[in-house]
This record gives structure tokens, sequence and C-alpha cells, in this order.
């Protein structure tokens, strides 16, 4: 997938504002932003139906771009040049999570970097923390827990979560996540306390970001909890957190309902109820099982543990009729 680069994004964007017309040049103003913050919402709205996808993370990035250029477009104040920067930022954070998501680690990457470029021009405290808690993120996927606590730091150091606990809490369960994956028992389970009271302390009418109230809640809390114990082995308080989670998963949150599905049936089946594991499988629709690479990924990894589990059962061979199905309809 071709991508301009950051710096060829400016340098083409700077010689079409140089080159001579007859126009007077235009005015950039908020008005501009508020039509970038409508399809960034856009884009976000498309991130937790379906998630991953490479068309959203080519649409976040053409949007970067978008933002980038109007930069050299005409006059602007200073306000509105930063939130330009502040808007191609939060774009490119959105190609980044999308490619993550889509286990495509070095697009992922390369995302990154100009992210972090791009928000440092802005001075915006909210895409910061979001791009380094996604890298944080990424960190844990990829099974380098040491660099996603580095980077998960980085956000959680920021002013913004000593002004905003619930920024504070989203910091610290992710931080527990990390510390799930690094084996880390009491260390995490402290994390979690203190984001479970770092949240309670928020203000639900605090002005925030919309990536940040479209997806941060207590169902995500617990989700990011299920997936440390789960990590660790604990079983039992996986499922718990599971069932919570889902409990509180709002109607939107289809890839997050699917994530955590997912793994419910993981923690189910270690503790050897392969039916009830199977039949929380199968509840996972076509459409995510087939078209979202983290959640199949999960998915073929239920289906040989099961076969590990009960080989040639009838469970097992429920489940691979079942996942037969997604090859015709995929």
């Amino acid at each position: 997938m071709k991508r301009r680069t950051l710096v060829g994004g400016l340098a083409t964007a700077a010689v079409a504002a140089a080159s001579p017309g007859t126009a007077s040049p235009r005015r950039i103003g908020m008005s501009d932003v508020d039509r970038l913050q409508k399809r960034f919402a856009e884009i976000i709205a498309s991130d937790h139906r379906h998630g991953g996808r490479l068309g959203i993370e080519q649409r976040a990035a053409a949007l970067a771009d978008e933002a980038l250029n109007l930069q050299n477009a005409g006059s602007a104040t200073q306000r509105v040049r930063s939130s330009l920067y502040a808007s191609a930022a939060a774009f490119r954070s959105s190609a980044m999570w999308a490619a993550i998501d889509g286990r495509r680690y070095d697009d992922a990457k390369t995302h990154m970097r100009e992210a972090q470029t791009l928000a440092e021009m802005s001075g915006d405290q909210a895409i910061k923390f979001r791009i380094w808690s996604h890298t944080g993120t990424m960190y844990r996927h990829l099974g380098r827990p040491a660099d996603a606590l580095a980077a998960n730091d980085v956000a959680r150091n920021l002013f913004l979560t000593r002004r905003d606990p619930l920024f504070a809490s989203l910091g610290l369960a992710r931080q527990g996540a990390i510390l799930g994956t690094a084996q880390d028992r009491s260390g995490m389970r402290r994390t979690f306390d203190q984001a479970q009271e770092a949240m309670l302390r928020s203000n639900p009418t605090d002005y925030r970001p919309v990536w940040m109230l479209a997806f941060y809640d207590q169902a995500e809390l617990d989700s990011l909890a299920l997936s440390a114990n789960l990590a660790l082995g604990d079983y039992p308080t996986a499922e718990y957190h599971a069932h919570r989670c889902l409990s509180a998963l709002r109607p939107h949150m289809i890839r997050s309902r699917a994530i955590a599905t997912t793994r419910l049936a993981h923690a189910q089946l270690a503790q050897g109820a392969a039916d009830a594991a199977t039949a929380t499988a199968m509840k996972v629709p076509t459409d995510v099982a087939t078209h979202h690479a983290r959640v199949a990924r999960m998915l073929q990894e239920f289906g040989a543990a099961l076969r590990a589990t009960a080989p040639g059962s009838i469970t097992a061979q429920t489940w691979t009729e079942h996942a037969a199905t997604w090859r015709t309809t995929a």
C-alpha cells in the first residue's frame, strides 16, 4: 500500500500553495476543522463496528493527508493550525489502530511515527495520550511487555492524566493488561484496583474527545481485566470479567463484543467446560469471525485447543462443522 510520508505531504502542499494564481488565498477556519471532526466520528463508528479492516486504515490515512494539506491551502489562525495538526494526528492514530487491530504491525509502526510527529506539532495532550497508549497496546500484542510498559508510561505521565481521572483510569487499565502479559499478578491486580478507583472519581460531564467517549467505560475496563487474567491463567476471574463486560457493552461495540465473547470461550474451555465454551464461541457473528484478523486468529486458537482437549468428541466435530461454514460465506 503506497503512502505519502509526512515530509512528502508537507512538501507537496507547500509547492501547491506557492504556485501563482489569480484567486485570493482562502481563509481556513474552525468550520474546516468541524468538517474534519465529523469525518473522524465516522471513522470511529466504522472502527467499533468492523475494526481492523484495511479500508478503515486507508480512509483514515487519506483524511490525515487532507487535514495536513489544509495547512497550506490558505491563511489561518494559530488555533486553527493547531487544530488541523491535531485532526491529522487523530486520523493517523486511527489508521495506526486499524493496522494494529488487523495485525499489520509494520504498517502500524509507520502510522505511529507520523502520528507522533503530528501530535507534537498540535500540542494536543489528548491525542498524544491516544497515540502513546495505542503504541503500548501494539507492543503488548507483539509480546514485548517492556516496550509496552515504556510506551504506556509516556501516555500516563502526561499532565492530562492528573487533570482528568478518566484518562488516568484508561492508562492504568491498559497498564494492567500489559502487566498480565508480563505475568506480574500482584502488579496487575493493584493496577486494576487503581484504574477502577480513578474511574469512580471521574466526572461524566467533563469534556472529552469523541474517541474517548465512544469506547472507554466500565465495559472496556472489564475487557482489559479479562485479557490480563486470561494471560495469567486465572480463568475463573477472566470469566467473571467477561460476563461483566458483555452485560455492559453498548450496542455499537460490535468488534469489542466479538473479542470479549471469544475470550470468554477460551476461559470456559480452560476450565473444562468444552460444551459451554463451544456454544459461546459459536455466538461470534460470521462477519466478524471472517473479516477481523484478531478475532479470526483467536477463534483458530480456540479450535486447536478444543481439539486438543476433546479430540474426536461430538463437541469438537460440531465446532469443526461450524467453522467450515465460514469458508463458504466469507
